[in-house]
């Protein structure tokens, strides 16, 4: 018989289908919030006119903007970020876009909570590995103020209270995870996704088909990880190839932000595998996007991981649509129909990167715990070659 426990997030709400501008007013409203900060990218508030809107739709509660964020979060940024927030003093902050932004806040929020003024300082409060394997979550206090998020992209950063973040000088990223620095609401409209980059549609949809199936095959099962994610995969596997035949249907589109919702809810829910802590290091290394590392390594773990996940992946090939039980080639059969990149090489890694990227990975709590031992480096290097 196995046992295990499932923390809830601190997270009240998620709401679909409205149009983004009423639901922040209703949100903020119902919290009673009266000094609202925006945090978003360059792009989505310089070269478009969405953030402008919910601006507009604020008017006097709207008491600053930060659109500085960067991708892999690096601790610059999130400082940076940081330091706006306290000279703007808000009561709600509203990361608007994808998993950069979401998670800049929520790293910032333990900045702010700590009253951290320099990027060393986040040293002290970043998940770790201890020797004998066990997780060292250092006690993070209530932040000043909570996040609402209206989202752009499926990688469900917003539906987790774990927050990447990397370490510039080292090229390694770190988690870090508090009971309230995650979204408090979270506010699903897919018509301010049409702003959102077709790739980076496509590959976050990846990245979240890496969480549920990741979250199946976790070394710790959840009864209800295993349900939301094997629907989140039955959605994504009709919806998305849809939102790219027809990028204005905002059915599929929905369909995608409700099937990134059911996979995110197993972030540190349970543990994942190899993939996850591979693409963190790959991305702290090289710059790559996570959708795009989970593209090309999520297929080379699943394999690596069948001879113990066999019973898991056959329930993810069915519901992927594949009867086999080959949900390894399931999955990569979808990532080359959405045009996504396979290989290493076509990102231009290179294999002199292999031994730092294994390196970082090695310290990844989610390396610890895949399924099939890793081992050592040489294992990571013999699925980075793969890959390659």
């Amino acid at each position: 018989m196995n046992s295990g426990i499932h923390e809830f997030l601190a997270q009240d709400r998620v709401i679909w289908g409205k149009p983004a501008a009423e639901a922040v007013i209703e949100e903020a409203d119902r919290r009673g919030a009266k000094r609202i900060f925006i945090v978003t990218s360059k792009t989505l508030n310089r070269k478009t006119e969405a953030v402008e809107k919910i601006r507009q739709a604020l008017g006097a509660r709207h008491v600053g903007t930060f659109d500085e964020c960067r991708e892999h979060t690096p601790r610059p940024s999130v400082i940076a970020c940081a330091d706006a927030v306290r000279a703007a003093s808000p009561d709600l902050i509203l990361p608007f876009g994808g998993g950069t932004a979401i998670d800049t806040v929520k790293v910032a929020l333990i900045a702010l909570a700590h009253d951290l003024t320099k990027p060393e300082q986040l040293d002290d409060y970043h998940l770790r590995t201890n020797p004998d394997g066990t997780r060292h979550m250092p006690v993070v206090k209530p932040p000043p103020m909570r996040q609402i998020v209206l989202s752009t992209t499926l990688s469900a950063a917003e539906f987790s209270n774990f927050g990447g973040c990397t370490d510039p000088v080292r090229q390694i990223k770190h988690g870090y995870v508090g009971r309230e620095i995650g979204a408090a609401a979270v506010i699903l409209d897919p018509a301010v996704t049409v702003h959102t980059p077709q790739w980076l549609w496509l590959s976050t949809a990846i990245r979240a088909i890496d969480h549920s199936v990741e979250g199946i095959c976790s070394i710790q099962a959840s009864p209800l990880i295993e349900a939301t994610s094997l629907q989140a995969l039955r959605l994504f596997a009709t919806a998305l190839p849809q939102s790219l035949r027809d990028p204005s249907d905002m059915a599929a589109r929905l369909e995608c932000l409700q099937a990134a919702w059911l996979s995110g809810i197993g972030i540190l829910r349970v543990p994942y595998g190899a993939s996850h802590g591979i693409g963190h290091s790959l991305g702290a290394v090289t710059g790559m996007s996570h959708g795009h590392t989970s593209c090309i390594m999520l297929p080379h773990v699943m394999r690596y991981n069948r001879e113990v996940t066999a019973k898991q992946q056959a329930r993810i090939a069915q519901a992927l649509g594949r009867q086999d039980g080959d949900a390894a080639a399931a999955v990569a059969a979808m990532i080359a129909t959405l045009g996504q990149p396979t290989r290493l090489r076509n990102l231009k890694v290179e294999k002199a990167q292999f031994a730092k990227i294994a390196e970082g990975a090695m310290e990844n709590l989610w390396v610890r715990t895949n399924p099939r031992p890793i081992k050592g480096p040489e294992d990571l290097i013999g699925l980075l070659e793969a890959a390659y």
